[in-house]
Protein backbone atom coordinates (compact mmCIF):
# COMPACT_ATOMS: atom_id res chain seq x y z
CA UNK A 1 0.00 0.00 0.00
CA UNK A 2 1.30 3.47 -0.90
CA UNK A 3 0.54 5.34 2.31
CA UNK A 4 -1.07 8.77 2.15
CA UNK A 5 1.48 10.32 4.49
CA UNK A 6 4.72 9.36 6.21
CA UNK A 7 6.08 12.01 8.61
CA UNK A 8 9.32 13.61 7.39
CA UNK A 9 12.52 12.17 8.81
CA UNK A 10 16.01 13.20 7.69
CA UNK A 11 18.08 11.04 10.06
CA UNK A 12 19.62 13.52 12.50
CA UNK A 13 16.50 14.14 14.56
CA UNK A 14 17.33 11.74 17.39
CA UNK A 15 20.92 12.98 17.60
CA UNK A 16 19.64 16.44 18.38
CA UNK A 17 16.97 15.16 20.77
CA UNK A 18 19.72 13.29 22.62
CA UNK A 19 21.85 16.44 22.66
CA UNK A 20 18.98 18.40 24.21
CA UNK A 21 18.57 15.83 26.96
CA UNK A 22 22.14 14.65 27.63
CA UNK A 23 24.29 17.69 26.77
CA UNK A 24 22.11 20.78 27.12
CA UNK A 25 20.05 19.40 30.02
CA UNK A 26 17.26 21.65 28.79
CA UNK A 27 14.08 19.94 27.64
CA UNK A 28 11.39 22.47 28.54
CA UNK A 29 10.45 25.40 26.32
CA UNK A 30 12.74 28.05 24.83
CA UNK A 31 15.94 26.07 25.13
CA UNK A 32 18.85 26.19 22.65
CA UNK A 33 17.01 24.32 19.88
CA UNK A 34 13.90 26.49 20.23
CA UNK A 35 16.09 29.57 19.83
CA UNK A 36 17.75 28.06 16.75
CA UNK A 37 14.34 27.40 15.17
CA UNK A 38 13.14 30.91 15.98
CA UNK A 39 16.25 32.51 14.49
CA UNK A 40 16.14 30.34 11.37
CA UNK A 41 12.54 31.24 10.57
CA UNK A 42 13.03 34.91 11.35
CA UNK A 43 16.01 35.09 9.01
CA UNK A 44 14.69 32.81 6.27
CA UNK A 45 11.21 34.33 6.12
CA UNK A 46 12.19 37.91 7.06
CA UNK A 47 9.80 37.70 9.98
CA UNK A 48 9.72 40.27 12.77
CA UNK A 49 9.35 37.65 15.51
CA UNK A 50 8.65 33.89 15.56
CA UNK A 51 7.68 31.91 18.65
CA UNK A 52 7.32 28.13 18.68
CA UNK A 53 4.07 26.85 20.18
CA UNK A 54 2.65 23.50 21.18
CA UNK A 55 0.60 23.32 17.97
CA UNK A 56 -0.72 25.32 15.04
CA UNK A 57 -3.96 25.49 17.00
CA UNK A 58 -2.12 27.10 19.92
CA UNK A 59 -0.61 29.68 17.55
CA UNK A 60 -4.10 30.56 16.32
CA UNK A 61 -5.35 30.75 19.91
CA UNK A 62 -2.56 33.15 20.81
CA UNK A 63 -3.37 35.28 17.78
CA UNK A 64 -7.03 35.38 18.79
CA UNK A 65 -6.10 36.65 22.26
CA UNK A 66 -3.71 39.23 20.79
CA UNK A 67 -6.53 40.51 18.58
CA UNK A 68 -8.29 41.44 21.85
CA UNK A 69 -11.62 40.09 20.68
CA UNK A 70 -14.73 40.37 22.80
CA UNK A 71 -18.03 38.46 22.71
CA UNK A 72 -20.06 39.66 19.74
CA UNK A 73 -17.04 40.66 17.65
CA UNK A 74 -17.02 39.02 14.23
CA UNK A 75 -14.28 37.16 12.41
CA UNK A 76 -14.45 36.45 8.67
CA UNK A 77 -12.99 33.14 7.49
CA UNK A 78 -13.60 30.41 4.92
CA UNK A 79 -15.78 27.44 5.80
CA UNK A 80 -13.42 25.12 3.91
CA UNK A 81 -10.76 24.77 6.60
CA UNK A 82 -9.83 22.74 9.67
CA UNK A 83 -11.82 23.27 12.85
CA UNK A 84 -8.86 24.93 14.61
CA UNK A 85 -9.21 28.00 12.40
CA UNK A 86 -12.66 28.50 13.91
CA UNK A 87 -12.26 27.19 17.47
CA UNK A 88 -9.40 29.58 18.25
CA UNK A 89 -11.64 32.58 17.67
CA UNK A 90 -14.81 31.04 19.05
CA UNK A 91 -12.95 30.37 22.29
CA UNK A 92 -12.61 34.11 22.93
CA UNK A 93 -16.29 34.70 22.18
CA UNK A 94 -16.14 35.84 18.58
CA UNK A 95 -18.92 35.13 16.09
CA UNK A 96 -17.75 33.24 13.01
CA UNK A 97 -18.77 34.60 9.61
CA UNK A 98 -18.03 32.11 6.83
CA UNK A 99 -17.69 33.22 3.23
CA UNK A 100 -17.37 31.29 0.00
CA UNK A 101 -14.15 30.05 -1.59
CA UNK A 102 -12.63 30.39 -5.04
CA UNK A 103 -12.97 27.13 -7.01
CA UNK A 104 -9.52 27.52 -8.58
CA UNK A 105 -7.42 27.58 -5.38
CA UNK A 106 -9.97 26.52 -2.72
CA UNK A 107 -8.95 29.68 -0.84
CA UNK A 108 -11.27 32.34 0.56
CA UNK A 109 -12.77 34.45 -2.23
CA UNK A 110 -11.33 37.89 -1.58
CA UNK A 111 -14.17 39.42 -3.63
CA UNK A 112 -16.74 38.13 -1.10
CA UNK A 113 -15.08 39.50 2.03
CA UNK A 114 -16.09 43.15 1.96
CA UNK A 115 -19.79 42.40 1.66
CA UNK A 116 -19.57 40.34 4.86
CA UNK A 117 -18.07 43.19 6.91
CA UNK A 118 -20.27 44.81 9.55
CA UNK A 119 -19.58 47.31 12.33
CA UNK A 120 -18.76 44.28 14.52
CA UNK A 121 -16.08 42.80 12.22
CA UNK A 122 -12.60 42.81 13.74
CA UNK A 123 -10.49 40.18 11.95
CA UNK A 124 -10.06 38.50 8.56
CA UNK A 125 -8.55 35.00 8.60
CA UNK A 126 -7.27 33.86 5.19
CA UNK A 127 -6.32 30.17 5.04
CA UNK A 128 -3.57 29.31 2.55
CA UNK A 129 -4.95 25.98 1.37
CA UNK A 130 -2.40 23.42 0.15
CA UNK A 131 0.35 25.99 0.68
CA UNK A 132 -0.99 28.13 -2.16
CA UNK A 133 -1.40 31.77 -1.17
CA UNK A 134 -4.66 33.62 -0.87
CA UNK A 135 -4.88 36.92 -2.77
CA UNK A 136 -3.18 38.81 0.03
CA UNK A 137 -2.84 42.23 -1.63
CA UNK A 138 -6.61 42.51 -1.92
CA UNK A 139 -7.19 41.12 1.58
CA UNK A 140 -4.69 43.49 3.21
CA UNK A 141 -6.21 46.44 1.31
CA UNK A 142 -9.68 45.53 2.60
CA UNK A 143 -8.34 45.19 6.14
CA UNK A 144 -6.66 48.60 6.02
CA UNK A 145 -9.76 50.23 4.58
CA UNK A 146 -11.92 48.91 7.43
CA UNK A 147 -9.29 48.99 10.19
CA UNK A 148 -9.26 45.20 10.61
CA UNK A 149 -6.54 42.78 11.69
CA UNK A 150 -5.39 39.91 9.46
CA UNK A 151 -4.43 36.52 10.88
CA UNK A 152 -2.92 34.20 8.26
CA UNK A 153 -3.64 30.55 8.83
CA UNK A 154 -0.46 29.38 7.13
CA UNK A 155 -0.50 25.94 8.77
CA UNK A 156 0.17 24.37 5.36
CA UNK A 157 2.26 27.24 4.01
CA UNK A 158 5.79 26.94 5.44
CA UNK A 159 8.23 27.74 2.59
CA UNK A 160 5.51 29.08 0.28
CA UNK A 161 5.52 32.71 -0.89
CA UNK A 162 3.19 35.35 -2.27
CA UNK A 163 4.88 37.89 -4.55
CA UNK A 164 8.19 37.13 -2.90
CA UNK A 165 6.95 37.31 0.70
CA UNK A 166 6.78 34.25 2.93
CA UNK A 167 3.28 33.15 3.86
CA UNK A 168 2.62 34.03 7.48
CA UNK A 169 4.59 37.30 7.26
CA UNK A 170 2.02 39.39 5.38
CA UNK A 171 -0.85 39.81 7.85
CA UNK A 172 -0.71 41.10 11.43
CA UNK A 173 -0.02 37.53 12.58
CA UNK A 174 0.81 34.25 10.87
CA UNK A 175 0.32 30.73 12.21
CA UNK A 176 2.34 27.68 11.19
CA UNK A 177 1.84 24.00 11.98
CA UNK A 178 4.55 21.39 12.47
CA UNK A 179 2.17 18.47 12.94
CA UNK A 180 3.28 15.10 11.58
CA UNK A 181 1.19 15.68 8.45
CA UNK A 182 3.06 18.87 7.53
CA UNK A 183 6.14 19.36 5.35
CA UNK A 184 8.30 19.94 8.44
CA UNK A 185 7.33 18.25 11.65
CA UNK A 186 8.07 17.89 15.35
CA UNK A 187 5.13 15.53 15.87
CA UNK A 188 2.90 18.15 17.46
CA UNK A 189 3.91 21.79 17.25
CA UNK A 190 3.46 25.13 15.59
CA UNK A 191 4.67 28.71 15.54
CA UNK A 192 3.22 32.18 15.84
CA UNK A 193 4.66 34.80 13.51
CA UNK A 194 4.29 38.37 14.80
CA UNK A 195 4.64 40.98 12.07
CA UNK A 196 3.82 44.10 14.09
CA UNK A 197 6.39 44.83 16.84
CA UNK A 198 3.79 46.35 19.15
CA UNK A 199 2.42 42.86 19.84
CA UNK A 200 5.70 41.08 20.64
CA UNK A 201 5.90 41.75 24.38
CA UNK A 202 2.28 40.79 25.01
CA UNK A 203 2.69 37.63 22.89
CA UNK A 204 5.60 36.56 25.09
CA UNK A 205 3.48 37.17 28.20
CA UNK A 206 0.51 35.18 26.85
CA UNK A 207 2.85 32.34 25.87
CA UNK A 208 4.40 32.29 29.39
CA UNK A 209 1.13 31.57 31.25
CA UNK A 210 0.29 35.27 31.45
CA UNK A 211 3.50 36.19 33.30
CA UNK A 212 6.24 38.66 32.40
CA UNK A 213 8.86 35.91 32.75
CA UNK A 214 10.44 36.83 29.40
CA UNK A 215 11.25 40.31 30.78
CA UNK A 216 12.69 38.68 33.91
CA UNK A 217 14.99 36.48 31.82
CA UNK A 218 16.20 39.63 30.03
CA UNK A 219 16.88 41.33 33.35
CA UNK A 220 14.31 44.04 32.72
CA UNK A 221 12.35 43.23 35.90
CA UNK A 222 13.72 41.85 39.18
CA UNK A 223 10.91 39.32 39.59
CA UNK A 224 8.12 38.07 37.41
CA UNK A 225 4.43 37.87 38.13
CA UNK A 226 1.04 37.24 36.55
CA UNK A 227 0.10 40.28 34.45
CA UNK A 228 -2.26 39.18 31.64
CA UNK A 229 -4.24 36.37 30.05
CA UNK A 230 -2.21 33.38 29.02
CA UNK A 231 -1.58 29.67 28.94
CA UNK A 232 1.28 27.21 28.56
CA UNK A 233 2.07 27.51 24.87
CA UNK A 234 5.83 26.80 24.99
CA UNK A 235 6.98 23.87 22.91
CA UNK A 236 9.41 21.41 24.54
CA UNK A 237 13.00 21.77 23.40
CA UNK A 238 12.94 18.03 22.64
CA UNK A 239 10.38 18.71 19.94
CA UNK A 240 12.30 21.77 18.77
CA UNK A 241 15.43 19.62 18.44
CA UNK A 242 13.50 17.22 16.22
CA UNK A 243 12.28 20.12 14.08
CA UNK A 244 15.73 21.70 13.86
CA UNK A 245 17.07 18.65 12.03
CA UNK A 246 14.46 19.22 9.32
CA UNK A 247 14.91 22.98 9.08
CA UNK A 248 18.58 22.28 8.37
CA UNK A 249 17.39 20.24 5.38
CA UNK A 250 14.44 22.49 4.49
CA UNK A 251 15.42 23.00 0.86
CA UNK A 252 16.14 19.31 0.33
CA UNK A 253 12.71 18.40 1.70
CA UNK A 254 11.04 21.12 -0.37
CA UNK A 255 12.76 20.05 -3.60
CA UNK A 256 11.85 16.41 -3.03
CA UNK A 257 8.17 17.21 -2.52
CA UNK A 258 8.10 19.52 -5.52
CA UNK A 259 9.54 16.74 -7.67
CA UNK A 260 6.63 14.49 -6.68
CA UNK A 261 4.11 17.30 -7.22
CA UNK A 262 5.51 18.07 -10.68
CA UNK A 263 5.50 14.37 -11.62
CA UNK A 264 1.85 14.02 -10.66
CA UNK A 265 0.91 17.15 -12.58
CA UNK A 266 2.72 16.15 -15.77
CA UNK A 267 1.55 12.55 -15.74
CA UNK A 268 -2.08 13.37 -14.94
CA UNK A 269 -2.40 16.30 -17.32
CA UNK A 270 -3.73 14.07 -20.15
CA UNK A 271 -6.66 13.13 -17.90
CA UNK A 272 -7.28 16.81 -17.21
CA UNK A 273 -7.04 17.67 -20.90
CA UNK A 274 -9.62 14.97 -21.60
CA UNK A 275 -11.98 16.48 -19.03
CA UNK A 276 -11.80 13.58 -16.58
CA UNK A 277 -10.25 15.52 -13.70
CA UNK A 278 -9.18 19.01 -12.70
CA UNK A 279 -5.66 19.76 -11.46
CA UNK A 280 -4.47 22.34 -8.90
CA UNK A 281 -4.09 25.95 -10.01
CA UNK A 282 -1.07 28.04 -8.97
CA UNK A 283 -1.86 31.74 -9.51
CA UNK A 284 0.76 34.12 -10.86
CA UNK A 285 3.00 35.43 -8.10
CA UNK A 286 2.52 32.37 -5.92
CA UNK A 287 5.31 29.89 -5.18
CA UNK A 288 3.98 26.80 -3.43
CA UNK A 289 5.63 24.20 -1.20
CA UNK A 290 4.00 21.02 -2.56
CA UNK A 291 2.17 20.53 0.69
CA UNK A 292 -0.44 18.43 -1.08
CA UNK A 293 -1.50 17.25 -4.49
CA UNK A 294 -5.21 17.07 -5.06
CA UNK A 295 -7.42 16.34 -8.03
CA UNK A 296 -11.08 17.15 -8.52
CA UNK A 297 -13.47 14.67 -10.05
CA UNK A 298 -17.06 15.01 -11.28
CA UNK A 299 -18.95 14.70 -8.01
CA UNK A 300 -19.13 13.03 -4.61
CA UNK A 301 -20.21 9.65 -6.02
CA UNK A 302 -17.28 9.53 -8.43
CA UNK A 303 -14.87 10.50 -5.67
CA UNK A 304 -16.17 7.72 -3.43
CA UNK A 305 -15.76 5.21 -6.23
CA UNK A 306 -12.24 6.45 -7.02
CA UNK A 307 -11.13 6.19 -3.38
CA UNK A 308 -12.32 2.57 -3.31
CA UNK A 309 -10.62 1.83 -6.63
CA UNK A 310 -7.32 3.32 -5.48
CA UNK A 311 -7.39 1.37 -2.22
CA UNK A 312 -7.99 -1.85 -4.17
CA UNK A 313 -4.94 -0.94 -6.26
CA UNK A 314 -2.66 -0.31 -3.30
CA UNK A 315 -2.99 3.48 -3.03
CA UNK A 316 -4.31 5.32 0.02
CA UNK A 317 -6.08 8.52 -1.04
CA UNK A 318 -8.37 10.67 1.09
CA UNK A 319 -10.82 13.54 0.86
CA UNK A 320 -10.49 16.63 3.03
CA UNK A 321 -12.56 19.09 5.07
CA UNK A 322 -16.27 18.87 5.61
CA UNK A 323 -17.29 22.57 5.39
CA UNK A 324 -17.49 24.04 8.87
CA UNK A 325 -20.73 25.91 8.30
CA UNK A 326 -22.51 22.56 7.87
CA UNK A 327 -21.05 21.10 11.09
CA UNK A 328 -23.04 21.21 14.36
CA UNK A 329 -20.58 23.60 16.01
CA UNK A 330 -20.38 25.76 12.90
CA UNK A 331 -24.15 26.21 12.98
CA UNK A 332 -24.00 26.96 16.70
CA UNK A 333 -21.16 29.51 16.63
CA UNK A 334 -21.42 31.15 13.23
CA UNK A 335 -23.21 31.61 9.94
CA UNK A 336 -22.48 31.57 6.23
CA UNK A 337 -22.66 34.98 4.59
CA UNK A 338 -23.98 35.01 1.04
CA UNK A 339 -24.38 32.03 -1.26
CA UNK A 340 -22.53 28.76 -0.83
CA UNK A 341 -21.78 28.56 -4.54
CA UNK A 342 -18.53 26.63 -4.36
CA UNK A 343 -17.60 25.59 -0.81
CA UNK A 344 -19.74 22.46 -0.54
CA UNK A 345 -19.71 21.51 -4.21
CA UNK A 346 -15.94 21.77 -4.60
CA UNK A 347 -15.13 20.08 -1.30
CA UNK A 348 -17.26 17.10 -2.40
CA UNK A 349 -15.11 16.70 -5.55
CA UNK A 350 -11.64 17.03 -4.04
CA UNK A 351 -9.37 14.02 -3.52
CA UNK A 352 -5.83 14.11 -2.10
CA UNK A 353 -3.12 11.78 -3.41
CA UNK A 354 -0.14 10.44 -1.40
CA UNK A 355 2.42 13.18 -0.80
CA UNK A 356 5.41 13.08 1.53
CA UNK A 357 9.17 13.56 1.65
CA UNK A 358 10.92 10.49 0.26
CA UNK A 359 8.03 9.14 -1.80
CA UNK A 360 9.77 6.67 -4.11
CA UNK A 361 9.60 7.04 -7.91
CA UNK A 362 8.02 3.60 -8.28
CA UNK A 363 5.32 4.58 -5.78
CA UNK A 364 4.62 7.82 -7.62
CA UNK A 365 4.22 5.79 -10.77
CA UNK A 366 1.90 3.35 -9.03
CA UNK A 367 -0.34 6.24 -7.95
CA UNK A 368 -0.51 7.70 -11.45
CA UNK A 369 -1.24 4.34 -13.04
CA UNK A 370 -4.01 3.59 -10.55
CA UNK A 371 -5.71 6.95 -11.13
CA UNK A 372 -5.38 6.61 -14.89
CA UNK A 373 -6.78 3.08 -14.84
CA UNK A 374 -9.97 4.29 -13.18
CA UNK A 375 -10.75 6.65 -16.05
CA UNK A 376 -9.44 4.82 -19.11
CA UNK A 377 -10.05 1.14 -18.36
Amino acid sequence: MVEFNIPPYVGTEMDYVREAAEVNHKICGDGPFSRKCHAWMEERFHAEKVLLTTSGTAALEMAAVLCDLKPGDEVILPSFTFSSTATAFQAVGATLVFVDIRPDTMNIDERKIEDAITDRTRVIVPVHYAGIACEMDAIVDIARKHNLLVVEDAAQGVMSTYKGRALGTIGTFGCYSFHETKNYSMGEGGALVINDPQYIQRAEIIREKGTNRSLFKLGQVDKYTWVDRGSSYLQSDLNAAYLWAQLEKADEINDDRLATWDFYYEQLKPLADAGNIELPVIPEGCVHNAHMFYIKVKDLDERTALISHLKANGVMAVFHYVPLHSAPAGIMFGHFHGEDEFTTKESDRLLRLPMYYGLKPENRQQVVEAVTKFFVS
